[in-house]
């Protein structure tokens, strides 16, 4: 979609606002056509049909859709689709500063900060099938450690990347942050691992 109003409010007279506004679309279109050259997986001028060979395979089950929240992470379907840059290590980063979990005991609300990172093998997972994923633990009942291993692990298991690791930063309850980190294995050589950078709870220091 062109990123300018075609309504004129100016004294032009209508038709010179209309030729002003289809040479800017007409010079818009050769831009992306040229774009396009470049980057033969972008869509142009809204066509959205896919030309990556990926996507041929691919096969959606949230993305482009309606999805509700899952009730529970049990019930959420994680997505995977195949990886468009295979044979080279590459690091995913994934941020939710707004995790949301319930007390086991109290069923009070737990909030965290999450850090994903993974290097891909044959797959990767899809960010909106990731995100609902996340959010069904908004009602879920279960300890921190528990929380953040058990989403590491699931991932690893249904995934199966080159290498995963997941960083929560959990924000304190009764005076005591809890962090927990859990990762599959030692990463491999020669990946780009920046630090995770979230900063420890310092409370009033």
């Amino acid at each position: 979609m062109l990123g300018w109003p075609v309504t004129c409010y100016t004294i032009e007279s209508r038709a010179a606002c209309h030729k002003r506004d289809s040479n800017r679309i007409a010079l818009e279109r050769v831009r992306l056509q040229g774009r396009a050259k470049a980057f033969p997986f972008d869509p142009v001028d809204g066509d959205a049909s896919p030309t990556a060979p990926y996507m041929a395979v691919m096969t959606p089950k949230h993305l482009g859709q309606a999805s509700a929240l899952p009730s529970s992470p049990d019930e959420a379907v994680l997505d995977y689709v195949p990886n468009p840059r295979p044979g080279r290590p590459y690091l995913v980063r994934f941020t939710a500063p707004e995790f949301t979990s319930l007390c086991p005991v109290t069923a009070q609300p737990d909030f965290a900060h999450l850090v994903i990172d993974y290097a891909p093998g044959d797959s990767i997972v899809e960010s909106k099938s990731l995100k609902l994923f996340l959010g069904s633990f908004r009602n879920h009942q279960a300890f921190h450690e528990d929380c953040t291993v058990g989403i590491g692990e699931r991932l690893t298991a249904e995934m199966k990347p080159i290498w995963l690791r997941i960083g929560g930063y959990w924000y304190p309850r009764g005076g005591i942050p809890i962090d927990v980190f859990w990762q599959s294995g030692p990463p491999p050589e020669g990946l780009w691992l920046p630090a995770q950078d979230v900063p420890g709870y310092r409370g009033r220091g």
